[in-house]
Order: C-alpha cells, then sequence, then structure tokens
C-alpha cells in the first residue's frame, strides 16, 4: 500500500480523532469507529498509525541547539500543585534583558511537541517557560494516551495556578525584562485565555483553539488577545461569537483569525491534522505580537 497522505483521509476519521484525543471516545471506542473507514487497502492499523503523533522526527530546534540555554528547572505553585517542572529555554550569551512567554500544553502534558515550541519560542529571542502541570502525578509519561488519562486526575483551576506560577516565576527572573506573556494550545488555550482574565499585568495573550471564558469572566480581560482557530473546528468555533461580542462591547483589545479549511490542532506538526501553511503564518502573528506587545 502507498504512504498514506492527509488528502487520503475522509474528514470523519479527522473528526473522530478530535473526540478521541479529547476523551469523548476511548481507544477502544475509537479503534471501532476507525474500522468504518478501513476500505479500499486501508487498515485500521495504518489509520491508527497514521493518526498518531510523531515525535520522532518532527522537531523544529532539537534539544542540543548550540545557540540555546535550554534545561528543566522547577518552581514553587503553591496554590496549584506544589512543585512544578518546566522547560526553562533563552538565547545563550545575552546581553540585555527579553520578554517571557509562557508555553501551556494540550491535556496531556508536556510533550516533545510543546517542549520543541518552547525552544523554537527562546530562538524567536524570548525567555520561554514550558511548565509540565503533570508534574504532581510524575510528569509526562513518555505518551499521549497515559497523559490524557492522567492529567483528566486534575483538576482545571488547581493547573491554571500552575501556569500563573509560572507567569510569577518569569517575572522575577532576572533575564526578563518585566514583560510576559502567554500561547498556548487546546487545553493551553483556554488557560491562555482564564490568564488573560486572571492577570491584569499580563503582556499578551494567544490562545490556539481554546475554549473561551464564560462570559463574567470574559468581561475582565485586560490583555490584548491575538486568537487563532480552524475553521473546521466547529466544536471549538461555536463559542467565538459570544466571546467575541464581549470583548467588542467591553473595548478589549484584540485580533482573531479563522484558518480556511484546517482542523483543531493545525499548529502541531506532529500529527496529519498540521497544516504547514496555516501553522506558519499563524506563528509567524504569534511572534510579530509578542514582539508588539512584550518589547520594551
Amino acid at each position: 500500500m502507498k504512504d498514506l497522505k492527509k488528502e487520503d483521509i475522509k474528514q470523519e476519521v479527522f473528526d473522530l480523532y478530535d473526540d478521541y484525543a479529547h476523551n469523548k471516545l476511548n481507544r477502544r471506542q475509537f479503534v471501532e469507529k476507525l474500522s468504518l473507514y478501513a476500505v479500499g487497502g486501508l487498515t485500521v492499523s495504518s489509520l491508527l498509525s497514521f493518526m498518531s503523533p510523531n515525535y520522532v522526527d518532527t522537531l523544529l530546534v532539537q534539544p542540543d541547539d548550540p545557540n540555546l540555554d535550554s534545561k528543566f528547572i522547577e518552581y514553587d505553585s503553591l496554590k496549584g500543585g506544589g512543585t512544578i517542572k518546566g522547560l526553562l529555554s533563552k538565547p545563550k550569551n545575552l546581553d540585555k534583558k527579553l520578554p517571557g512567554v509562557v508555553l501551556v500544553h494540550e491535556n496531556r502534558g508536556l510533550n516533545p511537541y510543546i517542549e520543541d515550541v518552547g525552544r523554537r519560542t527562546a530562538k524567536a529571542n524570548f525567555i520561554s517557560l514550558a511548565p509540565d502541570a503533570l508534574s504532581p502525578l510524575g510528569g509526562y509519561p513518555g505518551n499521549d494516551d497515559d497523559g490524557r488519562a492522567m492529567q483528566k486526575k486534575r483538576d482545571r483551576n488547581e493547573m491554571l495556578e500552575d501556569f500563573i506560577a509560572a507567569y510569577d516565576y518569569l517575572m522575577n527572573h532576572k533575564d526578563c525584562n518585566g514583560k510576559v506573556g502567554v500561547v498556548g494550545f487546546c487545553f493551553g488555550g483556554w488557560i491562555s485565555n482564564m490568564m488573560a482574565v486572571r492577570l491584569p499585568d499580563l503582556g499578551a495573550a494567544v490562545p490556539y483553539y481554546g475554549r473561551q471564558p464564560e462570559a463574567e469572566d470574559a468581561k475582565k480581560v485586560k490583555a490584548p488577545l491575538l486568537l487563532q482557530y480552524g475553521e473546521l473546528d466547529t466544536r471549538i468555533n461555536a463559542g467565538w461569537p459570544a466571546f467575541e461580542a464581549i470583548l467588542k462591547a467591553n473595548n478589549i483589545e484584540y485580533q482573531a483569525y479563522i484558518y480556511p479549511g484546517v482542523n483543531h490542532g493545525f499548529h502541531n506538526n506532529t500529527t496529519p491534522r498540521y497544516d504547514k501553511e496555516a501553522a506558519q503564518l499563524s506563528w509567524d502573528r504569534t511572534i510579530a505580537f509578542f514582539d508588539k506587545h512584550l518589547k520594551v
């Protein structure tokens, strides 16, 4: 059988994967439903392999990049999970203070993709901190299935405190210029929105396909927002019109982009939901947004 391409896969399969990745289907149910699309030479195992993340061949910035100082640190989250581990990345040989950016993972812990995005952020001349909200449970377990199961055991508002504590850590870092933003993906998109609600001094927030705050919380947003959505992500997009109405009514600064023809997770280059053009454009916009609001 020829190598599978994204164009060979029906949209329904991507929708099924979205349900699976967000705990609406367990693995057995996902495989059973996937079997309906194992036709024309496709097998369930080939579909399952194709849809699963590939963390081996997709790193854009290597962990030992010679231009970065990238290492795991621990910080205190007294209102959250206690001691939190995170990947701290910054350019080597700094000659001036830089802004900080908190990187917030999806609903499966600090996997290699988010670590890589943290290093990409540092390459753009920021100090990035990518925490692992699974730290109190032993940390990211090495695969996303177990990571999702572990993250379900934690309270999301307690995890929010862990990322707020990461913001505090960066604000007090000796190499930080006193400006800190946040970018998050999926679950991390919700965290990014909520940090914009909770932190009046947050410099900027970039939620990627994140669930929107409740109406009463949405009114409290102070940070400028850059919101990134995929057109085919109807589950998340359903909450956008009401959120936008509140942002407008309260004169909250925001930009929003809905990228045509792409799925939830389009920035994640480890799965076939990835869309190279939309991912690159959205990331260029993210860095430009942080440059504008965080660099002084």
